[in-house]
């Protein structure tokens, strides 16, 4: 465990002032407080060589989708299979946000504005997609959910990884625009996405499943109403490399990962953002502990809420037949078998580590002796360690 993430686990994710969460996020701050430690359970390997003996304890990790620690072989996995699913032709990347004047009924109604968000932004693509003046099929696209800004202020926005072309009545459609420089016009797509969400966000209201007072909603209808809202394209991706290097960034993104902190006090935290209002420049923060825990747990999302979702041609129903038969009309090879790589398999790979071989002897192989898992009262009783065994025989959360 490095020194950062074992300060952020004792000395802010199991911080008094995270009690006046609710109890959901006062479960996910617990199992980050907890992750790679005896609390979370553990194996015990022994060197197989008698002369060696050697044995270590592994811990567990939480493996919260919030974790800053966990989930970085998942998303490799993740990025792989979704790679494979790239089809010769360009891909745009847009990003919808919405008003800052709706954050207040957004943090009291995340679910449901959240996903309002993920139907507006896909409803936009779909519609100018099978408009004949930009395509004339339906195109595919990747949608993925950020709630935070660097300096973790609330700032919701759908990051989209979308084709050029698409398909029609089974039939690949390729792209009009053969210079890429934009997908569909700006202006078009911030007026079907404003349009589409304030329309199904006045119909949420009449059914009442928003949390608001009637007044405060109808004035903020007409705040939000008279503004521009903000559908940024960027510059086309250069290739699949560059399409990889962003699932890479942003799919699995947390609100702050441990590399951006720069120091960690008994009252502060320190760390790096990027001010991108004033042209992308590195800036340092500095927050009390109750601050950064503010604003930490306003990206904690709703239990079981899909952050990452794929539209058209790239829905996950009878995707793979669809992608297969798609990729045979283009007369290109087949999908490559989706394959689990062990977590050993990718440490050696990336690390050039072989995480079975005993680090002491260099020879032996480290087996798996047993299984220990924490127990309702998150006490776990150990047997006494061997002499270069350092975990202590009894530990409490």
């Amino acid at each position: 465990m490095s020194v950062t993430q074992g300060l952020l686990q004792e000395k802010l994710f199991a911080h008094p002032f995270i009690q006046s969460f609710n109890p959901y996020s006062r479960a996910v701050f617990d199992k980050l407080h907890r992750c790679h430690t005896a609390r979370t359970g553990m194996h015990r390997y022994r060197c197989d060589q008698k002369a060696c003996g050697f044995e270590h304890w592994q811990y567990h990790s939480c493996g919260n989708r919030h974790c800053p620690n966990c989930g970085a072989f998942k998303k490799e996995q993740w990025i792989e299979f979704k790679t494979s699913e790239l089809l010769p032709t360009a891909y745009y990347h847009l990003v919808f946000t919405l008003p800052h004047e709706l954050n207040g009924l957004i943090m009291g109604n995340r679910k449901a504005m959240f996903n309002l968000l993920f139907q507006a932004s896909a409803h936009t693509l779909l519609t100018l997609g099978k408009d004949e003046k930009y395509l004339g099929a339906e195109t595919g696209f990747t949608s993925i959910l950020h709630s935070w800004g660097q300096d973790l202020s609330f700032h919701p926005h759908i990051h989209c990884i979308v084709s050029a072309g698409g398909i029609k009545d089974g039939k690949w459609i390729k792209e009009k625009r053969t210079n890429n420089k934009f997908i569909f016009p700006q202006g078009s797509m911030q007026k079907i996405f404003k349009g589409y969400f304030m329309e199904h966000l006045r119909k949420l209201h009449r059914q009442k499943l928003l949390l608001v007072e009637e007044s405060v909603f109808q004035d903020l209808l007409t705040t939000i109403g008279y503004k521009k809202w903000n559908v940024y394209a960027k510059s086309p991706f250069g290739g699949p490399a560059q399409v990889v290097a962003y699932l890479g960034r942003y799919t699995h993104k947390i609100a702050i990962t441990r590399h951006r902190i720069l120091e960690i006090t008994d009252t502060h935290i320190q760390f790096r953002y990027k001010d991108y209002a004033d042209g992308n420049s590195v800036k340092e923060m500095t927050l009390t502990h109750q601050e950064f825990l503010r604003r930490f747990e306003q990206h904690i999302l709703p239990r079981r809420f899909v952050k990452i979702r794929s539209y058209g041609y790239q829905k996950n129903y009878d995707k793979t037949a669809r992608l297969q038969a798609l990729r045979k009309s283009m007369n290109i090879a087949p999908m490559p078998s989706k394959v689990m790589v062990p977590v050993r398999q990718r440490i050696l790979e990336k690390y050039g580590k072989d995480i079975s071989i005993c680090p002491t002897c260099n020879k032996g192989i480290m087996v798996l002796m047993e299984t220990i898992r924490p127990r309702r009262s998150h006490q776990i009783i150990l047997p006494l360690p061997a002499v270069n065994n350092k975990a202590d025989p009894v530990l409490k959360a």
